[in-house]
Formats: C-alpha cells, sequence, structure tokens
C-alpha cells in the first residue's frame, strides 16, 4: 500500500495511515523529513560507501591506527562548547525501548538520565516506530500515561529523569517511508520526528532536546551528524548549539578517533559512552579473517581484560582531556524471584560500577530501575557532593594502538555450555525481535540487538577459523555446530508446545541463524536480513 503524502507526490508512506498516525505523521513533520533526506542522503550513501572500503582494507591485513593526518586535533588547545548545567550530573542512566509503559517506568527510576532507544532495544516494525514517537511526545509534555487490563495505572512522578533519544543508526532505513521509490534513512526519521514535534518545547523547558549517536565508525560521520543539528536548529529556530549529543564508542575503529569525533561535534557534544557490547561484536566483524582475533566466549570478554580495559581508560581520558563526559556501559541484569541469584547478581554489578568509577567515568548505564539504586551508591561514594570527576585526567594513560587491539589478552576459554548460549540467546531473541519486541530478558539478563550480534557473530567466527579447541580439547567444527544448534532448537520447540506458543517467528529465526552463521561472508548487521521479515 502506498499512499501520497504530499502534494508533489516525493514522499509516500508504505504503510497503513492509521486513525491517530496524523499526530506524528503531521504535514510539516513530513515536510521537515524530506528536506533532511534531500539534503543529507548522499553523504550518508557516501559515508557507507567509505565503510566498505575500510573494511576491505582491514581484510587484507591493514590494521587501525590513531591518524597522523589529524594528529594536530589531538595535540591542538580547543574547547567545547558549554554544557548545559542539566546535563551534568548523570551518574546513573537507565536505557530501554520507546512503548509506553517502559518509557514511565524509566523515568520514573531514580535515574538521572533515561535514553529511549529507537535502536538496538527497538524492533523497528512501523507500529514501533509511530507509536513510540507519540509516546515520547506526550512524555515531552507530561501526559504520558498507561493503565494495564487489570487497571493498574501508570502516570509520571513529579521529578522524572532527563529525556535522551537514540535514533537507528547510519547502516538502517526506513522501508514504510519513500522519497522517490527508495526508503528513507532511519537515522533521518527517528531523528526528523523528535526534534520536529519536541524540539522547541524542550529548548524551552531547557531540557533538550539531547540525543545518543550510535554505531559512528569515523569522525566523519561525527561530522555529518554536526551538518544535520544545524540544519535543524537553523530550520527549527533553535538557537545554535542548543542540541547536544553523546556518542557511543562502540566500533573499534571509532576507538582510534575519538577526539577527532569530539572535534567534529564540538558545538553539540556532550560525552562519549562505553557501548561495551558493540564494541565487542565490532572487533569481531572488523577483524573477521584473521586467526588472532579470535574471541573467548562472550563471559570471558569482560571490561577486566587488558584490550577492554586499555579502551574504557582511554575514552575516560579522551572525555575528561576535552571536559566532557564519560559514561560507563551497560549493567543488564534483571532481577529474577531467587535471591540467592539476584545477591550474586548484584555484587557483580557493584564491582562493575566501582571498577567504572574509579577509572574516572562520571556515570554509567544499567537495564533495569532496581538497579538504579546499586549503580547509584557506587558513583556517590566517589562523587559525593560532587556532579562529575571531569577534573581527573588520566594522564597515567597512553594510547597504544597495541592495547586496544591485544584481543589475545582476553584468553581462549570457549565451552559448549558457551556455544549453546551463544546459539540459545541468538534464537530466543531473534524470534522476539520478529514478533515486535527488542528486549528481551534471557537468563536474567536484557538481551537486545548488540548481544545477539556477538552470539551469532562467535558462532561464525569460530566456524570460520580452524582448529579453534573448546576447553575439553575438542575442535569446534560444523558437525557439533550442526548438532548443538540441533539439540538447543528442539528443545526450544519443545519448550513453546508445551506454552501453546506460536512457533511460526520461531522457525523463521532458526533459518536467519543458519544463514548467519553457516553463509562464507560475514552479513554486516542481522538486523538487515531480519528487517526484510517485518
Amino acid at each position: 500500500m502506498i499512499t501520497t503524502l504530499q502534494k508533489n507526490k516525493e514522499l509516500e508512506l508504505a504503510a497503513p495511515l492509521l486513525p491517530g498516525d496524523e499526530q506524528v505523521l503531521s504535514p510539516g513533520a513530513l515536510s521537515f523529513i524530506a528536506s533532511l533526506h534531500q539534503e543529507f542522503s548522499n553523504r550518508r550513501f557516501l559515508l557507507l560507501e567509505a565503510r566498505k572500503k575500510k573494511q576491505r582494507s582491514l581484510d587484507q591485513g591493514h590494521l587501525p591506527d590513531f591518524l597522523p593526518e589529524t594528529n594536530y586535533i589531538r595535540e591542538g588547545q580547543w574547547e567545547v562548547a558549554p554544557i548545559p548545567d542539566v546535563l551534568q550530573d548523570r551518574r546513573v542512566e537507565i536505557t530501554g525501548p520507546v512503548d509506553r509503559k517502559m518509557i514511565i517506568n524509566a523515568l520514573n527510576s531514580g535515574a538521572k538520565v533515561f535514553m529511549a532507544d529507537f535502536e538496538d532495544s527497538t524492533s523497528p516494525t512501523w507500529r514501533n516506530v509511530i507509536d513510540g514517537q507519540a509516546n515520547l511526545m506526550d512524555a515531552v509534555r507530561g501526559t504520558i500515561c498507561y493503565e494495564t487490563e487489570a487497571g493498574k495505572r501508570y502516570e509520571l512522578h513529579s521529578h522524572p529523569a532527563l529525556l535522551k533519544v537514540r535514533p537507528r543508526g547510519w547502516h538502517l532505513e526506513e522501508k514504510h517511508l519513500l522519497m522517490e521509490g527508495k526508503p528513507v534513512s532511519a537515522s533521518l526519521v527517528d531523528f526528523g520526528l523528535f526534534i520536529y514535534h519536541n524540539g522547541g518545547l524542550l529548548a524551552t523547558q531547557k531540557k533538550g532536546p539531547f540525543f545518543y549517536l550510535p554505531k559512528l565508525e569515523s569522525h566523519h560521520e561525527a561530522r555529518l551528524w554536526d551538518d544535520i543539528f544545524l540544519f535543524a536548529e537553523r530550520r527549527l529556530s533553535l538557537a545554535r548549539g542548543t542540541i547536544k549529543a553523546t556518542v557511543l564508542i562502540e566500533n573499534i575503529l571509532a576507538a582510534f578517533e575519538m577526539e577527532e569525533i569530539i572535534y567534529e561535534l564540538r558545538e553539540h557534544i556532550a560525552g562519549l559512552n562505553a557501548g561495551r557490547w558493540d564494541y565487542i561484536f565490532s572487533i569481531i566483524k572488523k577483524f573477521k579473517l584473521h586467526r588472532s582475533y579470535v574471541m573467548p566466549e562472550r563471559s570471558k570478554v569482560t571490561m577486566a581484560v587488558p584490550f577492554m580495559s586499555a579502551y574504557a581508560q582511554l575514552l575516560v581520558k579522551t572525555c575528561h582531556k576535552r571536559n566532557i563526559h564519560a559514561i560507563g556501559g551497560m549493567s543488564a541484569f534483571i532481577p529474577s524471584k531467587d535471591e540467592v541469584i539476584n545477591q550474586q547478581a548484584f555484587e557483580k554489578v557493584t564491582q562493575d560500577k566501582v571498577r567504572e568509577v574509579i577509572h574516572g567515568f562520571d556515570g554509567t548505564w544499567v537495564a533495569h530501575p532496581a538497579l538504579v539504586p546499586i549503580a547509584r551508591e557506587a558513583f556517590d561514594k566517589v562523587l559525593q557532593d560532587t556532579v562529575h570527576q571531569k577534573m581527573i585526567k588520566r594522564d597515567d594513560v597512553t594510547a597504544h594502538a597495541q592495547d586496544l587491539l591485544k584481543v589475545s589478552s582476553a584468553g581462549t576459554v570457549i565451552t559448549e555450555e558457551g556455544i549453546r548460549t551463544n546459539i540459545r540467546v541468538a534464537l530466543l531473541y531473534m524470534e522476539s525481535w520478529l514478533r515486535g519486541t527488542g528486549a528481551v530478558a534471557i537468563n536474567y539478563l536484557m538481551e537486545d540487538a548488540a548481544t545477539a550480534e556477538i552470539s551469532r557473530a562467535q558462532l561464525w567466527q569460530w566456524l570460520n577459523h580452524e582448529r579453534v579447541l573448546l576447553a575439553d580439547g575438542r575442535t569446534f567444527n560444523l558437525e557439533l555446530y550442526l548438532r548443538l544448534a540441533d539439540d538447543e532448537i528442539k528443545e526450544l520447540l519443545e519448550q513453546f508446545r508445551r506454552e501453546k506458543r506460536d512457533v511460526t517467528y520461531l522457525n523463521h529465526a532458526e533459518a536467519l541463524l543458519d544463514k548467519l552463521v553457516l553463509s562464507d561472508d560475514f552479513e554486516e548487521f542481522l538486523t538487515l536480513p531480519a528487517y526484510q521479515y517485518l
């Protein structure tokens, strides 16, 4: 179904237009999306082509390093624009999808910031995208509420968290909005709709608009976002520099360009975030052909291993050098009814947050409201009455490429249980994603697209390098993978049937996992082929 939404027939909707959608898809909002597409789509395409060129270079064995041509930026004396007072205390941030109940609970969680996520924790069905924008419009206006069938009512408390929004990454498109028959960038749709409807009001309230920028791979991609921010500020009559963004450093290539990324966004930057799960995934992906980058199982790749610690501490040093916030990584534990499990998990969360605050981070991420007080306590003990610790410059940290690239420092442990966990997490997450849910509780962890990416990427990596050994001495090969995958899918199918659940999406997930793991070529993002099912 194609519905023309503009008189000039440039912008078309390839989805049903339901009652109430016109609130989000207003003529003005759609005209703004069209202008963003016309202005920036070609640059986006060229940057995606540059990613492919860089990948070919990596495949040929050319390792990344700090850029000699931008040394003047790293050595230069320059400053970022002032960061608003409302963004100074970010000691605990909570993230989650854009469904109505989650938004209310997150804003009421006691965290300083809530990042409403259109990316890794939202399955981008058209209804999720449009309903999410409508939910955020209500949240910004303080009118959001939700009532269950049993009559339980959820509404905002008097002092909710500060709202930030993460649009989808540059690699994704929104197939339900077309310009000249071609999909519009999902990044521009998510950003454009939110800032058009809420930017002016948030600016008046001195609460934004604030964003998180995902999956950047270079400072050139940061420059594109900066130009988009300037364009939006002009078009929407916002003062220059009103928009503030925090960039997720969740790609190994971006780790070598952190100062350059800050420089390109210096009028709009508020901080960097250590996006640990996507960062691990990016290393597997970028160095997929090289044996020395074979990862141990996911549970062994903690922030305490040397190459991850080097990344985290360099991020803190870089941020504090330029007087912006360093935000730590996600703690994804979901509380259970078993208090023993909870106690063990809470201890690990505490250790993780204490490590971050000792490294110098100014705040951190959690996935569940129950973790907010645990993370806050760890940061309160160090920060006390201060709102950040940007005064700690970490001059003891030296940037060496080999420290960031020494994946072998994580060890080589791979177990049958680790393989089974990867298979099960990938299957269950993709089944849920295909059903329209992008954040899934599995084994007391909140899994999102990033952790599913690690799971399927590790399986591909272990299969595509000869003699990858398990801890018990067995070789991981196709025969073993197929046997274990068959075990896991049979068990899940039986579980679904016992619970009288539809297995349609699980069958799709099985086919998709086989395609991702058994293909000779590595699929860049699992969400690209999965999106065709939505």
